[in-house]
């Protein structure tokens, strides 16, 4: 069972689509509102599509940059304060933190479509440059 588990993990991180796809499919057949499901996959997506990203950086670049991902998700966060406050002249720190959350589910997925498009790049690339 500790396997079954462990491989379900390992492929929502690696297509995170696929959580993606899983969460709306169930939240659309409990609550029947498709824009309130919306919401909810993208929600709680983000999270595997910032831990696919850091994975794709290590396979292709064979390097790690946790913690360039941790700064900017950090920075990201400190921008989102200051512009909430610039505007509203108080911070409701739910609302930031959904704009927040949902800036970073933009980002991540426009970085994975990109990563794998880039690896896919240099995959096929070494395969046909080898003689």
């Amino acid at each position: 069972m500790p396997e079954f588990f462990s491989a379900f993990i390992a492929t929502l991180v690696t297509i995170p689509l696929l959580g993606y796809l899983l969460v709306f499919i169930l939240s659309k057949q409990i609550t029947k509102n498709h824009r309130r499901s919306v919401r909810l996959a993208i929600d709680s997506s983000t999270f595997l599509f910032i831990v696919s990203v850091h994975f794709i950086i290590v396979a292709i670049w064979d390097r790690s940059y946790l913690w360039a991902i941790l700064l900017l998700l950090i920075g990201i966060a400190l921008i989102f304060v200051v512009i909430h406050w610039k505007f509203k002249e108080e911070i409701v720190l739910p609302k930031v933190f959904r704009g927040y959350w949902r800036f970073n589910f933009l980002l991540f997925f426009s970085a994975y479509i990109v990563l794998v498009l880039v690896g896919l790049v240099q995959r096929v690339s070494a395969v046909i440059s080898v003689p």
